[in-house]
């Protein structure tokens, strides 16, 4: 079986949160700088191209009036260096009757626009004036001999120029930022992630033996200081969880030890000394220890399904009168104490009816145990709950011990042997019971002799 706490094969440090986090934030913003860059570069492209159709469109407007006159013959007139700029008059046949002096004897570099045709905008990428392209505008305009073709040209080598310093400048710069960006998103996350690792190297050095160890706890007050707080509630939680275990373990053994004890004393004498033991007798004596150590083995394992939260939930309705006068019937068969049920009435509750007899017997082999001759039943149903009460006319149990009474392996007495007490296992599991019901169970206060235990469920209504 492959280890888990290695990593698989292949893996690499790029495997990493931290590794994940610094690609994935440098990818998206290499993505987003691209695109932005892309969108500048070509919004700069545009609002230049705009600017020099605004300039060809102004410059023909202001020509247009004397090329209609005539006033400039075969020679338009120039304008900025000899390859920035150029004018043509072209015929309708694409002959050139008119240009500028540095295009004299070209070629037109646009042909004729039909009539009532609105004024054009195109990019030559080929004109002899120029290695670069030009802006051209060609429009109609009315000469002498008759309606002509004037074609102004505006050379984009300072648009080109301005739109490839801009790519050069983006082109060096994005890498550069990316780069930066990357490092800092690494140098962050490891930062903020370096208090995950001291609580992952804390959480792996512990042993079993070592619960009691805590991770720290950052002062940031964040996900991570939850996160570690979080950590040290669950160890809290299983440092309860072994203590317990190991104390239910420990007192286990010690009740079962005595029961076990006994049963190997008897069968040791029998077989050792077998015409001086009553075989009567010693099987009597071996079938109440029997019966004393399965009553025992059953509510270990009870306890354990209980802790382990593998009881069924409760849910069918219960006629709680019938458990109790079924548990007052087997007392009064024993004949060891008076049984008084004339307070007990009708009550029905959702439950689980072999649980709730379970902890009726229980109580009431508490009761009969410490009673002096009575043990009292009562049940009552009020607007919201059904109420037991399990009374007996015993010693009682003092007020300071109300609350321990209800823990595994409790005994007031103090005395574990087992011979008269029961195993300290039956309140405890009382208790399970009722709260695994919704309910709860209290030892009453009285001014009479005796203990009165209460259990309070909610009614089946």
């Amino acid at each position: 079986m492959r280890d888990e706490s290695r990593p698989p094969a292949g893996w690499s440090r790029f495997a990493t949160v931290r590794s994940r986090l610094t690609l994935l934030a440098t990818a998206l913003v290499l993505v987003m700088l691209v695109v932005s860059s892309m969108a500048l570069v070509g919004a700069q492209r545009s609002l230049l191209i705009r600017g020099i159709d605004e300039a060809l469109r102004q410059r023909s407007d202001n020509l247009q009036p004397a090329i209609e006159r005539g006033m400039f013959g075969a020679v338009l007139p120039s304008e900025g260096d000899h390859e920035d700029s150029f004018l043509q008059l072209i015929d309708d046949r694409g002959d050139v009757v008119a240009a500028s002096a540095n295009v004299q004897g070209m070629a037109a570099a646009w042909g004729p626009v039909a009539a009532r045709a609105e004024p054009s905008f195109q990019t030559v990428s080929h004109f002899a004036l120029s290695d670069h392209p030009f802006r051209v505008l060609a429009r109609r305009v009315e000469s002498g001999p008759g309606v002509r073709t004037l074609v102004a040209g505006k050379n984009l080598d300072d648009a080109d120029e301005s739109v490839r310093i801009l790519t050069t400048s983006l082109t060096l710069a994005i890498p550069a930022v990316v780069t930066l960006l990357g490092f800092l998103v690494w140098w962050l996350t490891g930062r903020v992630l370096r208090p995950v690792e001291s609580i992952r190297s804390e959480v792996a050095s512990i042993q079993g033996t070592e619960v009691h160890r805590r991770v720290p706890v950052p002062g940031s007050y964040d996900e991570i200081s939850r996160l570690a707080r979080t950590m040290n509630e669950m160890l809290d939680g299983v440092e309860h969880a072994i203590d317990q275990q190991r104390r239910f373990v420990a007192d286990a053994s010690h009740e079962l030890r005595s029961p076990l004890t006994r049963i190997r004393s008897d069968l040791e004498v029998g077989i050792a000394y077998p015409h001086t033991r009553d075989p009567d007798s010693t099987y009597r004596s071996l079938l109440a220890d029997t019966i004393s150590l399965q009553g025992l083995v059953d509510n270990l394992l009870f306890r354990a399904r209980s802790e382990s939260s593998s009881i069924s939930r409760p849910s069918k309705p219960i006629d709680l009168d019938d458990l109790v006068l079924e548990e007052a019937r087997r007392l009064r068969e024993r004949g060891r104490v008076q049984v008084d049920v004339r307070a007990v009435s009708a009550a029905r509750v959702l439950g689980d009816a072999e649980q709730l007899a379970r902890a009726i017997r229980n109580l009431t082999s508490n009761a009969e145990r410490h009673a002096t001759r009575t043990v009292t039943l009562e049940l009552r149903e009020n607007a919201e709950h059904s109420l037991l009460v399990v009374a007996d006319d015993g010693p009682g149990i003092p007020a300071q011990h109300h609350a321990t009474v209800f823990k595994p392996f409790t005994r007031l007495d103090e005395a574990r042997s087992g011979d008269g007490g029961g195993s300290g296992l039956g309140l405890a599991i009382v208790h399970d019971i009722v709260e695994h019901h919704r309910g709860t169970v209290t030892i009453a206060s009285s001014d009479a002799e005796g203990a009165r235990f209460v259990v309070t469920l909610p009614r089946a209504d």
